[in-house]
């Protein structure tokens, strides 16, 4: 991730791709999924729904993309605005480049003095700019993947919410905070956040040895299932709670191994 400065222009051609003409452009929009749909046929051997060749790609993109804000938050209580205008992607290198708008912060962050900071009175004012600037990032490219998906409404800002929610879950893991990610994740997302839908929906399941097993619910579907029946999320709606157990366990003990 590289952060630009208020002059800097940001990366383009090449294998960089504003968020603003994907969510503006039709044929920069075709040719971002063209590579998911390449990649599915590579990897799979199988071509992928349109439908579900959109809902890749988007996935791709707003996984890190919203990490942009949702990570600055998390570890630093730094809430940056990014309207797509401010950000570009090289899917390629997995690489992103932005130029904050502003941010907020809290009273007594050493940063409230900057000329772009915008101090809110307490955590919660501070969750509804991490609300407030992914749905900014989101509604534009919502509005351009959508149609493509054949999904709206709902089923959009139910995507938006799991992919605010897992992609903060998993890097928290990374970190060794994954608990105080799921308490600080549910206060986010409680489940009554307009526009988002669902909320961070997290529980625990028993293991084979009487451990607790922590899992969610995801309000969305990537569809992947369409592409491998047999392979799904252990967090998709399709999966029940013994294969959930399965898997969750078996993962444990590789990482416990390793």
């Amino acid at each position: 991730m590289t952060e630009l400065g208020p002059g800097d222009t940001l990366p383009h051609g090449g294998n960089w791709t504003s968020a603003a003409a994907l969510a503006g452009d039709d044929a920069t929009l075709d040719a971002f999924l063209a590579w998911d749909d390449a990649q599915v046929l590579r990897d799979y051997g199988t071509r992928a729904r349109p439908d579900v060749i959109a809902s890749f790609g988007l996935h791709r993109y707003t996984w890190p993309a919203f990490l942009l804000i949702t990570a600055p938050w998390f570890l630093l209580r730094r809430v940056p605005r990014l309207p797509v205008t401010h950000v570009s992607y090289d899917r390629t290198a997995g690489r992103m480049a932005l130029r904050p708008a502003s941010f907020a912060c809290l009273p007594g962050d050493p940063a409230a003095a900057l000329p772009t900071a915008r101090v809110v009175p307490d955590e919660e004012a501070l969750r509804a700019e991490v609300r407030a600037a992914t749905a900014e990032h989101a509604e534009p490219l919502l509005a351009a993947f959508g149609p493509r998906m054949r999904r709206r409404g709902r089923a959009l800002w139910g995507m938006v919410t799991d992919e605010v929610v897992e992609g903060l879950w998993y890097v928290a893991h990374l970190l060794g905070e994954e608990e105080r990610a799921r308490r600080e994740l549910e206060l986010l997302l409680p489940g009554a956040t307009k526009p988002y839908a669902g909320a961070a929906a997290f529980r625990e399941l028993t293991g084979p040895d009487g451990e607790a097993l922590p899992t969610r619910d995801r309000v969305s579907c990537c569809m992947f299932y369409t592409v491998r029946p047999e392979d799904t999320c252990a967090t998709c709606p399709r999966t029940c709670d013994k294969e959930r157990v399965t898997r969750i366990s078996a993962t444990a003990t590789a990482v416990a191994a390793s």
